[in-house]
């Protein structure tokens, strides 16, 4: 798979962790995010990565900030996106059965690495159920 990731500031040892699991796997990264602990925009990182799906340069895209709420906000205002705040496996599975996410989005300030990771490999590894949850994702976008 092709996957986007990106992160400010709350994030480059996640993103580091994730990307190496990611890798020894065979996928292929795209890394929009920063890799130091400077101040940086979130908004800057998270429209990088909504554009790579949107435009079908990546399968899917990860996301990570401090709360994951201000990225996955920056990323959600693009058409396509469906960017899930995650902070447990089960309901990064369910942002993918249920709603057809297309990008995580992970706390760093409220999630551990080894969490983050399960997740992940979690949320791209769970397939959209369709039926009646189709339905309800036709309706998400304006």
């Amino acid at each position: 798979m092709k996957i986007s990731i990106g992160n400010d500031h709350a994030g480059p040892d996640y993103k580091k962790a994730i990307v190496q699991f990611l890798e020894s796997k065979g996928h292929s990264i795209t890394n929009h995010g920063t890799d130091t602990l400077d101040s940086v925009d979130y908004p800057d990182f998270g429209h990088k990565v909504a554009a790579d799906v949107s435009e079908g340069k990546a399968d899917f895209g990860i996301i990570i900030c401090g709360s994951g709420n201000g990225i996955a906000m920056s990323a959600n205002k693009h058409q396509g996106i469906r960017a899930a705040l995650c902070w447990i496996k089960e309901i990064a599975a369910l942002a993918r059965q249920h709603n057809d996410a297309n990008i995580i989005s992970i706390p760093a300030r409220y999630t551990s690495i080894p969490q983050a990771i399960e997740m992940v490999d979690t949320f791209l590894n769970t397939d959209f159920e369709g039926g009646r949850h189709a339905i309800r994702v036709g309706k998400i976008s304006c």
